[in-house]
């Protein structure tokens, strides 16, 4: 099961993009009868508003949100118009702000970022039961 949704360019798109995310989950476990644990669900919208916070911030125009699942995992996909590919920072307690994709890393099974020829796509895959997996981050999806 996928959806695909154009997001606004105003800030109230990302609060839009993490109520889409909990109506596609809820749609999965009504439709499809995927478990989706609550874990999952808020390790969704997190992630979810984590990606297209960076994106509003650093890539001009339109953001769009693909979300996919399985019996397995959730896909959170988010693609905006700027190729520069976003780089963890190194742990600093002092820093203020700038952890988006430290906490994303942190949180999914998978992280994959992909240029395209405009822009980039973002993949952060959630495991559906137990912890977050082997942390990989990849510039592909498997």
């Amino acid at each position: 099961m996928h959806a695909r949704y154009a997001l606004s360019e105003h800030d109230g798109c990302i609060a839009e993009a993490r109520h889409r995310a909990v109506a596609f989950l809820t749609k999965a476990q009504v439709d499809r009868h995927l478990p989706v644990p609550p874990r999952a669900r808020d390790l969704t919208q997190l992630v979810v508003s984590e990606l297209v916070t960076n994106a509003r911030k650093y890539a001009p125009g339109p953001v769009l949100l693909e979300l996919c699942i399985n019996a397995r995992a959730v896909d959170v996909v988010v693609w905006d118009s700027d190729p520069t590919v976003p780089v963890a920072r190194a742990a600093d307690p002092d820093r203020i702000g700038q952890h988006g994709l430290e906490v994303v890393r942190a949180v999914t099974e998978a992280l994959f970022i992909e240029q395209e020829l405009v822009g980039k796509r973002i993949t952060a895959r959630i495991a559906l039961s137990g912890g977050p997996g082997g942390h990989a981050t990849s510039t592909h999806p498997s």
